[in-house]
């Protein structure tokens, strides 16, 4: 095994299979059983008031399962689910049974379909898959060989490259969220940067719009993108965009779509300020930060603003300036439903995606394929896609693609200026 695979993935360098090994497999299996029947008993106590004419209940067990084999981080798992028979629920309008913990199709556990995508970003070899996945997973796991990664790895390229030709006509996005994204895995060219776009539908669903490799986030790249998805069918842009402070993706998007109103990310912000600030400061100054993009009102945040500037100015200007020159796109956030201001303030839909491989500075000495890299950012963001909660305020976010106003939060009656709730 090479040396560079860095933490927290590091792996041992020969697997040694111990009855320990065994013991973490069998607990895993008693603990997914034990989960399943207490999920059965939910259900059948939920519905224990259907009875038929003798009182007996209609919702009941119905044995079990042909067992089957899920892959866990704990290794192979074989599982015999609980059977129900309800199908008296029909005739009642109710949800028949269906397991959420273990899903009737399930073969792989939510991890492991991430854990090719983030052992490659990570930097790890083809050539050092099988003996990677074989130390997380164990010997007895089948399907994940290096031979079957590297068939894997092309049905998912031309995967990836039909998702990036898809017609986009009709699609509406009332926010987007944009960052560069780099890894530890080298590329083969110059283009040393992944340009992602997360967009917001009117019903408030997050998703993947665009993962493609730019030039340092450069306004060329990010214009070559937004080029492409209007080619592509999107006539509009969204009506809020997110990202940091520093991307070409701004001047990109004033051109392509200029009516798109701008915010920049709390969470960059805040990193480069702190950054200008001796290490003794920074907690204090951290808080009083937060003060501003938590206050409730955009008066409250102004006043908030302007005594970060009054402490900070004379000492530091570098660290007030990098605040105060975004400060209009910082406060934009106010002009939309306030339930909305946790996602919309920063990009952390798209930071903790990636947390746990990104990495803008240091890179490894391996060289990787770029249209692999693609393809593996492309997989873990879809893959994460499934996981990410709808916004709140279902009805405000169509409200906002409307054109409706909003002013601290609240919907405005622009007839009177006066701010009604909804």
């Amino acid at each position: 095994m090479k040396n560079h695979t860095p933490d927290p993935w590091t792996l041992p360098e020969k697997l040694i299979e111990t009855p320990l090994d065994e013991i973490a497999r069998q607990g895993a299996r008693k603990l997914i059983q034990q989960a399943l029947e207490v999920e059965v008993e939910l259900h059948l106590e939920k519905f224990q008031y259907i009875l038929d004419e003798n009182g007996n209940r209609k919702v009941v067990r119905n044995g079990h399962a042909n067992g089957r084999d899920i892959i866990t981080g704990a290794g192979k798992v074989r599982i015999r689910s609980p059977r129900v028979d309800d199908r008296v629920l029909e005739r009642h309008g109710e949800k028949r049974f269906s397991s959420a913990i273990v899903p009737r199709y399930l073969r792989r556990t939510r991890n492991i379909d991430e854990l090719i995508p983030v052992l490659y970003l990570k930097g790890i070899s083809t050539g050092d898959f099988s003996e990677a996945l074989e130390s997380i997973l164990g010997k007895e796991v089948v399907g994940l060989s290096a031979q079957n990664v590297v068939r894997l790895k092309k049905v998912w390229e031309e995967e990836y490259t039909g998702w990036m030709k898809r017609d986009l006509s009709g699609e509406e996005y009332v926010y987007w969220w944009a960052d560069g994204i780099h890894f530890n895995v080298r590329l083969d060219s110059d283009r040393q940067c992944m340009l992602v776009i997360v967009g917001a539908k009117p019903d408030g669903k997050k998703e993947v719009v665009a993962v493609i490799d730019g030039f340092r986030e450069s306004k060329e790249s990010w214009q070559s993108l937004l080029r492409d998805l209007k080619r592509r069918g999107l006539k509009n842009g969204p009506k809020l965009a997110i990202g940091d402070g520093a991307l070409g993706f701004w001047s990109a998007i004033d051109e392509e779509y200029p009516l798109t109103k701008q915010q920049i990310c709390w969470v960059h912000k805040t990193a480069n300020v702190l950054d200008k600030l001796p290490k003794s400061l920074q907690t204090r100054a951290k808080k009083q930060i937060h003060e501003i993009y938590l206050a409730p009102t955009k008066q409250d945040a102004n006043i908030a603003f302007d005594i970060f500037i009054e402490d900070y100015e004379a000492k530091y200007p570098k660290a007030v300036e990098s605040l105060r020159k975004n400060r209009d796109r910082l406060m934009e956030f106010y002009n939309y439903p306030a339930e909305q201001w946790v996602h919309i303030r920063s990009t952390n839909v798209i930071e903790s995606t990636f947390a746990t491989v990104r990495l803008r500075t240091v890179r490894t000495k391996g060289c990787g394929s770029r249209m692999a890299t693609l393809t593996m950012v492309y997989k873990l963001s879809k893959s994460a896609e499934k996981r990410w909660t709808k916004l709140r305020g279902k009805k405000k976010i169509r409200q906002v693609w409307e054109g409706v106003i909003f002013e601290n939060g609240i919907m405005a009656d622009t007839k009177n200026r006066k701010l009604v709730t909804v």
